[in-house]
Formats: C-alpha cells, sequence, structure tokens
C-alpha cells in the first residue's frame, strides 16, 4: 500500500435545536461532552494525530499517515475551548463551518478545493476511536472510491451482549456502522448526492429504492444478498465502487447516541487506563 497522505475530517455539528445528551451533561455541543476526563472531540482528535507523520516518527509499525485534519460544525471555533484549546493551536488542524445537511458541506469542502484526497471521515461523538481501529480501517481500505467501516453483530454481542445497535440485515451477516469512511477521489459526489437526499426527507426512502432498483430493495429486505454485494450494486448504479470494511474490534461499532452508549463508553475507557 502506498503511503498517501490522509485527509481526516471529523463531523462535530448536530441537529438544530438542544442535543439531548448534550444537555444531560450542561453542554451545549454533543462534541464537548466530557467522558472518562476528556471531551470527545478531543479524544478523536488525538487518536487521529496519533497517525501523523510528525508523530510516527520512529515508529517501527506500518501506519499509513494522516496528513492534516478539519473539524467541520456549524459553529467549529465554538468548539475550540476547555480540554479542546489546543486544536487551535496544532497547524495540522483547520475547522470548516457546515451547511444544512452532511453530505452537502462535504459536497462543499470538495468543489472549493479544501480537501486533498484520499478523505477519512469520521465522526465526534466516536471516543472509543483508537489508532489502532483507524490503522485497521486505513490498511484493509481496498483501492475503491468508497470504503465503509462496519462491525458485524457477532462480534459486538460477544463482547457487548447488552449493547443495543441499529443492524443493517443481510444474508451474510448483521452489521453496524463504525462511522468511518474511506473516500478516494470525486466519484463519491454521486453517493454523496444520494445521502444528502436522505437527509432532506427521510420520508422519501421509497425514491431511493426507485433509484437503486427494486429488485435489490427486494432481496435487501428479504436477506438474499449479502452486504458486499449489495453495495456493490449500488456503487455500479452510482456509477463508483464501494466496499465494505468489516473491522474486528468490538468498540468500532459503538458511538454515542444516548445515554446507555456514554456509560458503556466511559466503562471501556475506565478500564483501558487501569494498569
Amino acid at each position: 500500500m502506498t503511503q498517501q497522505l490522509w485527509t481526516a475530517l471529523i463531523l462535530a455539528g448536530q441537529r438544530p435545536g438542544i442535543d439531548p445528551l448534550a444537555a444531560q451533561f450542561n453542554q451545549q455541543w454533543k462534541a464537548l461532552i466530557p467522558i472518562a476526563g476528556e471531551s470527545m472531540l478531543s479524544r478523536v482528535a488525538k487518536s487521529l494525530l496519533a497517525l501523523s507523520e510528525s508523530s510516527r516518527k520512529g515508529d517501527s509499525i506500518k501506519r499509513p499517515p494522516i496528513g492534516r485534519i478539519i473539524i467541520m460544525a456549524q459553529e467549529p471555533e465554538a468548539l475550540l475551548t476547555g480540554d479542546c484549546a489546543w486544536l487551535a493551536k496544532d497547524s495540522r488542524i483547520t475547522t470548516a463551518i457546515s451547511g444544512q445537511g452532511i453530505a452537502t458541506s462535504i459536497m462543499t469542502l470538495i468543489d472549493q478545493k479544501k480537501i486533498t484526497w484520499p478523505l477519512l471521515v469520521t465522526t465526534a461523538d466516536h471516543p472509543l476511536l483508537t489508532p489502532e481501529i483507524i490503522t485497521e480501517f486505513l490498511m484493509k481500505t481496498p483501492d475503491k472510491d468508497l470504503s465503509v467501516g462496519v462491525v458485524n453483530r457477532t462480534t459486538i454481542l460477544k463482547h457487548y451482549p447488552e449493547n443495543r445497535r441499529t443492524w443493517l440485515k443481510f444474508s451474510d451477516e448483521a452489521y453496524s456502522g463504525a462511522n468511518l469512511f474511506g473516500m478516494r477521489n470525486e466519484k463519491v459526489k454521486s453517493a454523496l448526492h444520494q445521502w444528502s437526499m436522505i437527509e432532506q426527507d427521510r420520508k422519501k426512502a421509497w425514491q431511493l429504492i426507485r433509484h437503486f432498483g427494486l429488485c435489490l430493495a427486494i432481496r435487501a429486505v428479504t436477506r438474499t444478498i449479502s452486504f458486499e454485494k449489495a453495495l456493490t450494486q449500488v456503487g455500479h448504479t452510482l456509477g463508483l465502487t464501494i466496499q465494505p470494511v468489516v473491522l474486528a474490534q468490538a468498540e468500532a461499532g459503538i458511538d454515542v447516541d444516548k445515554l446507555s452508549d456514554y456509560k458503556l463508553a466511559e466503562q471501556i475507557l475506565k478500564s483501558r487506563s487501569r494498569p
């Protein structure tokens, strides 16, 4: 694998209005919720920076390098406070203002030439993200236009049987997203466009079914197609190549959307810090 410099984009925004989880911790911004003594955004940024070129000097482990990080949110400067103040002082980190939706905002960055390829996209509410998980994803990311990180249900429930997630069910397995996306080139704009349609009106999901084809929709619902084959067919329709990247660590599939997620993630982080 060629040692390309990846650009990492951290999605740190939130839906309009008061975020219910942030409110429970007296925070305006979800990304700044403290967990095991450190905000979620700070944890994610540190894990990504561990793979930056300057941090990898003398590292005997072959890791795909990350060149710079972009933090995108409605008010990104408002996030650079408290234990995240250091982010404003690191030359490898810049910010970007998000628009009406995630997909549209990423497409704007692409159109404005503010992104260099390849691009790694993750989220600020993934405090369990580690350099090892990121490395595994990047090392397994094939030479496809779009790669999607997932963890299968067997792996997650083996380690955390009480954890509740949203499962994508296919003939081979059920999967949960890992909030990791690898984008190689501008071909991903067609996928981002479809993503923006879902963001604009989730009630019009039937339009997406019509776009991708009724046959594929039926096979997905009846679980007579594997996840990889389904993504391959979707990619063919969109004019790009898509590949799932199944990650080995259960924690890769656990982000923090609700209080039960937070309690589990905090428990895992505290166990990591024990001798």
